[in-house]
């Protein structure tokens, strides 16, 4: 080969080279826009897409797991105003939302609205016991009547039905309902629930804006609550919590609301985790969500009992008298990040941020949540009273834990291999092509500009014969 046919050769490798590490650089920004056209396409609640196909879809197992408080000292309580001595067993599962969404009707404003039955099946292998092992707990008609009637009233009702501050009742009779000889109604922490709906919700599709795609329009055919006199607390912000807008960043918080609490909240950027070989971002509670006013002034709103909360400087509370129309306060297990002096009130509790935070696993290139866990605690209220006599004893307010619940979800093997088949995978392939043209054609570029250099460096050499 002639020094004219290397150069040539050498400057048409150097061309080609450069050509296939810019056509590797711009197939970067181009399928970087191919797979945000396709993730937002998929995400949009809309027939024949994934996220509708997900959301509609009742494969993906709920759990919720309870773990129950059994009073060790019920007579001492009452007889001397002893601390409850408390031991907690569970837990005690049902598998919740296995029944699809209801009445789904697409509108004109691309929205979506639906209901969302509800139902409880126990799960016996997933439990410690039955439904029907006994606990000794507080009694919720003697709890309810005291913060809602005058005591007088009150203890006339008590007296006559030789009711007690506590109870012993079964599993199943403390969560779905029982008739009380008191109020000669049905009672239950969660009654009434089966066969009953939550809803009707309306959330938008994300067909004309994928940023606002799975955010609540409106609950119960309204924008806004209606419990706490208050516009901001009022304030119905986010999604359900199951899906959020793709392409998450990590400073933004996630807003979603919860009818079981009566209010929305966020979630913060914790860390990045790998769920069966997918990262996922965790976002958890923070614990100024149920600061005290003191501490976050924006949770003011939602103190609506001065004395039971000590000025609103009780932190860790939330009372849903105004929403549920009984005396019921939420907490986060075992009074995690509440004042100390509502766990050193009864004996028994360990508050432990592993076991009691609430927590979302979302992919953040879809925004689909795929695994959560939301832990709240059910507490009651009694306390010392004159004018009921079975309280006479009892010198302090206490806020009785009854039972706190974790309900969690987590994809399945076979939708994560999907997921990371259908999508990672692609996109690895799509990267890794990227990445090797820019490589293949910059080694060939610097190879064949090293070789021209060489070879003019050569043929420049003065000659040694003369």
């Amino acid at each position: 080969m002639t020094c004219c046919d290397q150069r040539c050769a050498l400057i048409t490798g150097a061309v080609l080279g450069a050509l296939i590490a810019v056509l590797g650089g711009v197939l970067f920004p181009v399928g970087n826009m191919v797979i945000e056209d396709t993730v937002n396409k998929e995400t949009v609640l809309e027939n024949g897409t994934l996220a509708f196909d997900t959301w509609t879809s009742v494969d993906v197992a709920i759990y919720r797991q309870f773990w129950l408080f059994d009073v060790q000292n019920p007579d001492e309580v009452v007889s001397q105003g002893a601390k409850p001595v408390l031991v907690q067993k569970g837990p005690y599962t049902y598998r919740t939302r296995f029944i699809p969404k209801r009445n789904i009707h697409f509108n004109d404003n691309f929205t979506v609205s639906f209901v969302l039955p509800m139902g409880a099946i126990f799960q016996p292998g997933m439990s410690v016991g039955t439904e029907d092992d006994i606990f000794t707990s507080i009694n919720l008609a003697v709890a309810g009547v005291y913060g809602l009637l005058d005591h007088k009233l009150a203890n006339l009702f008590i007296q006559n039905s030789t009711s007690k501050l506590f109870q012993r009742r079964t599993v199943k009779e403390l969560l779905w309902g029982y008739k009380d000889p008191m109020l000669k109604t049905m009672m239950g922490v969660f009654f009434p629930y089966n066969d009953t709906t939550d809803g009707p919700y309306t959330v938008f599709t994300g067909k004309d804006d994928i940023k606002k795609v799975a955010t609540i329009e409106r609950w119960m055919g309204e924008t806004s609550l209606t419990y706490w006199n208050d516009s901001y607390c009022n304030m119905i912000n986010g999604t359900d919590g199951s899906s959020f807008h793709p392409f998450l960043d990590k400073k933004e918080h996630l807003y979603f609301f919860s009818s079981d609490i009566c209010r929305s909240i966020s979630a913060v950027y914790e860390s990045t985790v790998d769920l069966k070989g997918i990262d996922v971002y965790r976002y958890m509670l923070p614990a100024e969500t149920l600061a005290s006013p003191v501490v976050n002034p924006d949770n003011q709103c939602y103190c609506t009992d001065p004395v039971i909360t000590k000025n609103c400087s009780t932190a860790g509370l939330l009372d849903l008298t105004p929403c549920r129309g009984v005396p019921v306060f939420l907490s986060l297990p075992h009074f995690l990040y509440g004042s100390n002096d509502l766990v050193q009130a009864v004996v028994g509790l360990s508050p432990n941020p592993d076991e009691h935070s609430i927590f979302l696993d979302v992919e953040p290139i879809t925004g689909f949540t795929m695994r959560f866990a939301k832990r709240l605690q059910l507490n009651m209220l009694y306390g010392p009273s004159n004018d009921i006599v079975i309280l006479r004893n009892i010198t302090e307010h206490t806020v009785f834990p009854i039972l706190w619940v974790n309900e969690t979800a987590v994809l399945d093997d076979e939708t994560a291999d999907m997921f990371k088949k259908e999508l990672i995978s692609r996109m690895d392939l799509l990267e890794g092509l990227q990445i090797g043209l820019i490589a293949a054609g910059s080694f060939l570029f610097v190879s064949c500009m090293i070789g021209l250099i060489v070879v003019c460096t050569k043929n420049k050499k003065p000659s040694l014969i003369a």
